[in-house]
């Protein structure tokens, strides 16, 4: 969202502005709901692919049951702003198999590091969320070693960058800060994934962060200030890889989005009917084969809108065999009155679940962890008040 101009906003503006933060909210508690849904449904023996399938089921049931009354003779359009995606271990993201793919039989075993991904929308105001959890995992049998190290710095990292992500702070000063948070548990985030700023219909905004870049990386990407009334969709990333670089394996892709910045007229029929399906279905939003009628020829159909940018591919990567990847994404608000989480806190993870023997140690960090996400302005003014009196 742009920065509002300094005059005062007439007042429908002012509750145009509340009703999206509305809508936003609505589709985090969809969101949280599922989470909880999913949360529970992840145990040894349960099958990734039913997983998936049953959290679009979810989504789609939640966002269907909501905002059914048309605005101005207008339907308002809803459902899944991000598919169903469960990445176990050393699988970063976007893992979604189709029924045809060789890894669609893949289930849970207790011990696996689980990633859940997903996310709704409300007239196209999106709220995504991720978060990790170990499969068996207790109070009792808590998660040690490596997969706590993990764990705790992509669960430190994500509370800190809560904290960061604030009017007038800058896309670096988080970039840094989540490296420290990982290298105190001996961990690196997982290089160049992004961040973005979210808007209506939009979750791939041209403001952004980068985690853990390369040189490379380094020379291109815009600095950037967080500005108010702005939204971010904010992805963590942790992995106990030595170098934080993550490889393409032999996993399909089954995650896509229309790209709305580029157009180019597809030659073929099948690319055009396919295309045409993407636009009914998911819109501005990133959608899974899987929704399509024909996987086949959906899969033909994307490969010309993917070669000439129309489509993007959601490509599932991998840190090596025998290391981990922990993940948390939320969603939040940069209000007038101070940063607002639109998602919910993670549904799995407490403190007592994940016993690591490494701990964040840099001062400055610790004490913005002790520091609420909103400032209370009148307590603020109290303690200026004191000061001045003293």
């Amino acid at each position: 969202m742009s920065e509002p101009a300094k005059t005062e906003a007439p007042k429908p503006e002012e509750s145009t502005a509340a009703a999206d933060f509305t809508k936003y909210k609505t589709a985090a508690e969809i969101v949280n709901n599922v989470m909880k849904k999913l949360v529970a449904l992840s145990v040894e023996g349960a099958k990734v692919l039913d997983l998936c399938v049953e959290g679009d089921k979810l989504l789609e049931a939640g966002t269907g049951a909501v905002y059914n009354k048309a605005v101005k003779g207008v339907k308002v359009s809803k459902g899944i702003a991000f598919p169903t995606c469960v990445s176990v271990n050393n699988a970063v993201a976007h893992f979604s198999p189709l029924e045809s793919d060789p890894t669609s039989g893949q289930t849970l075993a207790k011990g696996d590091v689980v990633k859940l991904h997903l996310g709704a929308h409300i007239d196209g105001f999106p709220a995504v969320s991720a978060e990790t959890l170990v499969v068996g995992a207790s109070a009792s049998e808590p998660v040690t070693g490596r997969k706590a190290d993990v764990l705790q710095a992509a669960w430190h990292a994500a509370e800190v960058v809560q904290r960061l992500v604030k009017v007038g702070n800058k896309n670096w000063t988080v970039t840094d800060a989540v490296n420290k948070v990982a290298a105190a548990f001996g961990c690196k985030a997982v290089e160049g994934m992004l961040s973005c700023q979210q808007a209506q219909n939009v979750i791939d905004g041209k403001k952004r962060i980068i985690l853990n870049p390369s040189e490379e990386q380094k020379k291109g990407f815009e600095a950037v200030t967080f500005a108010e009334n702005e939204v971010w969709g904010i992805d963590i990333l942790i992995t106990s890889a030595e170098d934080g670089k993550a490889r393409m394996e032999e996993s399909r892709t089954s995650v896509y989005q229309k790209e709305s910045s580029v157009t180019y007229q597809l030659k073929m029929k099948t690319s055009r009917a396919v295309f045409s399906e993407v636009q009914k279905k998911a819109g501005a939003f990133p959608f899974n084969i899987r929704w399509l009628e024909d996987e086949k020829r959906a899969r033909l159909g994307l490969q010309e809108a993917v070669q000439h940018g129309l489509v993007k591919p959601y490509e599932v990567v991998f840190t090596p065999a025998n290391t981990l990847v922990a993940a948390f994404h939320f969603t939040i608000a940069l209000l007038p009155g101070g940063p607002s989480l639109i998602t919910s806190p993670p549904v799995w993870y407490k403190p007592e679940l994940v016993k690591s023997e490494k701990s964040l140690e840099d001062p400055e960090l610790q004490e913005l962890l002790t520091k609420p996400l909103r400032e209370n302005k009148k307590a603020k003014k109290k303690a200026e008040a004191a000061a001045k009196t003293e």
